[in-house]
């Protein structure tokens, strides 16, 4: 059974949360406040971890930033009643992988808690694959249907992290960091450029992309579609 923590404050909602990812089939970690989260997190490692925003002694954004500190991957879904995007862009920035508001659809939170577990299982595989793609990473090879698809340094390594953070939101200093690295100067702009020359490569219609999504004011995200 996959190891799922919850740290959230409000004793309803965490009942309530509880309840549900067991009856999904969930071994189920819970704490209710920040220092009880952190120290769950450390100790247990779980798979996955829903965490709160609000949260006494310790926030969810000092958390997350701690956890990854700590060189933790495991997915984290931060559960927020702020829509402000610059609260988004923080979390997103300190570690978070994706983010749902308060209210939100108990089923929706299950299925993207299955979608990073699944692709969680695939992280150490060197081979991946996408509608008719291809991705080998150790050849540093893109093929179609048996053809290959030439792409630079950069547009490959741009490809490569999306696939291994599929359904993950990024902002644009998650890609730059990843792909050019730390100490780079290259811009919002020059990211979108690859964002869009990489998706003339591999979208249907570049103009209305299905893999790479944008997400307003914060990034991009790398989705199959249904």
């Amino acid at each position: 059974m996959e190891k799922v923590l919850i740290i959230e404050d409000d004793p309803t909602m965490l009942r309530g949360l509880k309840d549900n990812f067991e009856y999904a089939g969930y071994n189920v970690v819970t704490a209710c406040d920040g220092e009880e989260g952190l120290n769950a997190a450390l100790d247990a490692k779980p798979d996955l971890i829903i965490l709160d925003i609000m949260l006494p002694k310790i926030n969810g954004y000092e958390i997350c930033r701690l956890i990854r500190k700590e060189k933790l991957d495991m997915p984290i879904i931060m559960l927020t009643a702020k829509g402000e995007e610059s609260d988004i862009i923080l979390g997103l920035n300190l570690g978070a992988d994706d983010y749902v508001t308060k209210p939100f659809s108990i089923k929706e939170l299950l299925a993207r808690t299955a979608a990073f577990l699944r692709r969680s299982r695939q992280t150490e595989e060197n081979v991946y694959e996408f509608a008719d793609f291809r991705l080998d990473i150790a050849a540093r090879k893109l093929s179609c249907k048996g053809n290959e698809i030439k792409l630079s340094p950069k547009e490959f390594s741009l490809l490569e992290l999306f696939l291994k953070r599929q359904g993950r939101a990024l902002t644009r200093d998650d890609i730059l960091n990843n792909v050019w690295g730390y100490d780079c100067f290259t811009g919002s702009r020059s990211i979108d450029r690859f964002i869009t020359t990489l998706r003339n490569k591999i979208e249907p219609d570049p103009h209305n992309p299905i893999f790479i999504r944008t997400i307003r004011e914060i990034g991009y995200k790398f989705e199959l579609p249904e």
